[in-house]
């Protein structure tokens, strides 16, 4: 009896020993994108960019000391509620340290103002392209990797008049993305550059007829018709009986309009006549080296906004690191990392940011998409291409300014 109880004892003191060392957590990270919804096709390759990221991360040392950082992956469908839904149960539930995401412009809006901005939590999408993001009173709390539509809106448009296009009607969807890419456009295209807007039209998502919207848009007398919406819903549907209907000669799209979808569904041969603009990576090394991974890991690295995704991925992780892992102070962390001084650090170079965050070294992320010095709003300036469908997919017809 006396054995068995000294046994016992033994054993209950190792357990309380090992009881004493603090376990290891994981770090998470919130990944929200329109898995469900207008850009459903979309959606994949940007998490799965994003996940790239953290897997370089974990295999190279992880977060702190030896934290495992994990991303939690939401659904924002790609509408303010879905975005609400799916930040709260990645604040509240899962209790993420930040968020790559969401997606869609009034998905980041509605989440940021009612979740991520009371909580303290830093959010960095890498697609949310309205003007009205950097208009929010975030606490430094809100960035992106991908320019304003305010740049693209106006570069589109001084694209079109360089390459001859005259009169044009609009058509866009009645949501943040769509007002303020089409409201960008027109500001420049009109007011700026003297062109002409025929028609000026706001249409709602989901309509199984849009043939009387494209009767009203074609009345005026222009040749073109610029869509923004995207090419995996409403915008496909409008592009597809425009096309059928025999509206228009010419159609312009936004980022939103360049989806594979648009090409699966309308066919290539048809699409002669359609062009579209897209923000794009600076020709770069850190850009070659992402190229690389993510094909490595079978990503597409051509798809639409993968590179900026993989850059908000990265760029949180090296601001958790930081920080310890923590979500305060990681609004502050992200501008000491990305600011234009400091040791270059390139797409997949985690252990040696590590080493020299902990050295008090300073860092300068140069990332896949660009260098993303943020300005005093969390936003980016970023560089534009204009695209064509060709035998392969959308190719490169220029760049734009």
């Amino acid at each position: 009896m006396k054995t068995k109880l000294l046994t016992l004892a033994a054993g209950l003191m190792t357990a309380t020993a090992l009881a004493t060392v603090p376990a290891k957590a994981d770090v998470k990270i919130g990944l929200i994108g329109g898995v469900s919804g207008p850009i459903a096709a979309m959606a994949p390759a940007m998490i799965d960019a994003a996940q790239l990221a953290v897997q370089q991360v974990n295999e190279q040392g992880g977060i702190g000391n030896g934290e495992k950082l994990v991303g939690v992956v939401g659904d924002s469908a790609c509408n303010p509620q879905g975005g609400t839904d799916a930040a709260t149960k990645a604040v509240n539930i899962e209790g993420v340290a930040g968020i790559v995401g969401p997606h869609c412009s009034g998905a980041v809006l509605a989440a940021a103002g009612s979740v991520t901005i009371p909580a303290g939590v830093a959010l960095v999408t890498p697609s949310g392209t309205s003007p009205e993001i950097t208009n929010l009173e975030d606490n430094d709390s809100v960035f992106r990797t991908v320019p304003s539509d305010d740049y693209q809106g106006r570069a589109l448009a001084r694209t079109l008049k360089d390459k001859g296009y005259g009169k044009v009607a609009v058509a866009y969807l009645n949501n943040d993305y769509g007002t303020g890419l089409a409201n960008a456009f027109k500001t420049e295209y009109v007011d700026a550059l003297g062109g002409e807007i025929t028609q000026f039209a706001a249409h709602e998502e989901g309509k199984a007829s849009y043939r009387s919207n494209l009767a009203e848009l074609a009345k005026g007398g222009a040749d073109t018709l610029v869509i923004f919406d995207y090419g995996d819903g409403t915008g496909l549907t409008i592009l597809r009986q425009a096309l059928e209907n025999g509206f228009f000669e010419k159609f312009v799209g936004g980022d939103g309009m360049k989806s594979d979808a648009v090409i699966n569904e309308l066919g290539a041969e048809n699409l002669a006549n359609f062009v579209s603009s897209s923000p794009v990576g600076e020709k770069s090394d850190s850009l070659d080296i992402f190229n690389e991974a993510f094909k490595g890991v079978g990503g597409d690295p051509d798809a639409i906004f993968a590179n900026t995704s993989y850059d908000a991925a990265f760029l949180l992780a090296l601001a958790l690191e930081k920080t310890g892992g923590k979500k305060e102070g990681v609004g502050a962390a992200l501008r000491e990392v990305s600011n234009g001084e400091g040791e270059a650090i390139r797409p997949g170079e985690w252990q040696k940011a590590k080493e020299l965050i902990a050295a008090g070294t300073a860092i300068d992320y140069k990332g896949a998409a660009g260098d993303h010095n943020f300005d005093a709003k969390g936003d980016v300036p970023g560089t534009f291409a204009l695209f064509e469908v060709g035998a392969d997919g959308f190719e490169v017809v220029s760049e734009m300014n």
